[in-house]
């Protein structure tokens, strides 16, 4: 072997991580896991702060009441997981498989879930203010009671989903899919639903004062009770004070 072939080799060895790393290194704060398989792994109640778990398995996993705060969840596979409770504030799930997986009363706030799938998650009471969810996927999620407040939901796809009772106040859901969702009840103050699909969804009771519904599809939407103070209506008509269920 030439020496020019040798360092070459040992270039790529120091430079280019193995594909699975640190796989056998026990759970703890900053714990480096890539490409890991830990489906059904407990980690109940463990500081995992830091942790980054890239394209990991954790299928199954129990992470109920861990400390996750900034870890990094990209590409992991974590359907079926248990996180009700977790600490993830700031955490990143960027593309992860959340499908099915349970969150109630999670601390999300300001995580990022960009193209996450979360088909048909339970996330009750969580709370994901100023999370990113630009385009993931919530068909069939459960979202009672959870605060987005502030949440980026561009593009999302909430189809039946069940937000009943839930904080939306200053969220953004321009172009977002909410056909067949129920919002009864939901706090929509100040959210951002330009272009969004809220055919047949059930906005009863809802509070959308001064919301922009410019251009959203609201066929068979349900809107009694629904609050339309000053809101901006489908043709950009500033509703009137005191507007309910219709805008006047």
């Amino acid at each position: 072997m030439t020496r020019a072939r040798f360092l070459l080799l040992a270039l790529a060895w120091l430079v280019l991580p193995p594909v699975q790393a640190g796989c056998d290194d026990p759970p703890s704060r900053g714990v480096i896991w890539t490409g890991c398989e830990k489906q059904g792994v407990d980690l109940r109640g463990l500081d995992l702060r830091g942790a980054v778990l890239l394209r990991s398995d954790l299928a199954g996993a129990d992470l109920r009441g861990a400390k996750l705060t900034g870890a990094d969840f990209s590409l992991v596979d974590l359907k079926g997981a248990r996180l009700d409770k977790a600490r993830l504030n700031r955490a990143r799930f960027l593309r992860a498989n959340l499908t099915g997986a349970t969150l109630n009363g999670a601390l999300l706030d300001e995580a990022t879930l960009d193209n996450a799938k979360l088909r048909d998650a339970q996330i009750e009471s969580a709370r994901l203010r100023g999370a990113s969810l630009y385009q993931a996927d919530l068909s069939g999620a459960v979202l009672r009671q959870a605060d987005l407040e502030g949440a980026d939901l561009t593009r999302a796809t909430l189809t039946g989903a069940d937000l009943s009772e839930a904080r939306l106040a200053s969220a953004v859901l321009k172009a977002a899919d909410l056909e067949d969702a129920i919002l009864e009840k939901a706090d929509l103050t100040r959210a951002d639903l330009t272009n969004a699909n809220l055919l047949f969804a059930d906005l009863s009771n809802a509070d959308l004062t001064a919301a922009i519904l410019v251009n959203a599809a609201l066929g068979d939407a349900r809107l009694e009770g629904t609050r339309l103070d000053k809101a901006r209506w489908v043709d950009r008509r500033l509703c009137e004070a005191g507007s309910v269920g219709t805008c006047r």
